[in-house]
């Protein structure tokens, strides 16, 4: 399974960014899909998380602000990222789980400065 995912950037504070992550190759039975960030010095924490059944769930940093959404015919997950804050200025990694096995995107960068 590969991962590619976009949508990162540089933003203001308050602004908004969509990010899209794309799982393709050896797609069989997705059975979740999410984002973890990890910013410098820090571990890499789940961002928000969303099952083959539609159930969600966020990081409590991020609740009210972030929505992750997933489209299963296109085996791509979303999240939008509204009011965004310094503190989420991270790299963000697009995760997919499948048979057991987790799988990694590459990663991209979202900034958050003025």
């Amino acid at each position: 399974v590969q991962l590619q995912a976009s949508g990162g950037g540089l933003v203001q504070p308050g602004g908004s960014l969509r990010l899209s992550c794309a799982a393709s190759g050896y797609i069989f039975s997705i059975n979740f899909m999410g984002w973890y960030r990890q910013a410098p010095g820090e571990l890499r924490e789940l961002v928000a998380g969303i099952t083959s059944g539609g159930a969600t769930n966020y990081a409590d940093s991020v609740k009210g602000r972030f929505t992750i959404s997933r489209d299963g015919a296109k085996n791509t997950v979303y999240l939008q990222m509204t009011n965004l804050k310094p503190e989420d200025t991270a790299v963000y990694y697009c995760n997919v789980f499948q048979l057991r096995r987790h799988y990694w995107g590459k990663g991209t960068q979202v900034t958050v400065s003025s």
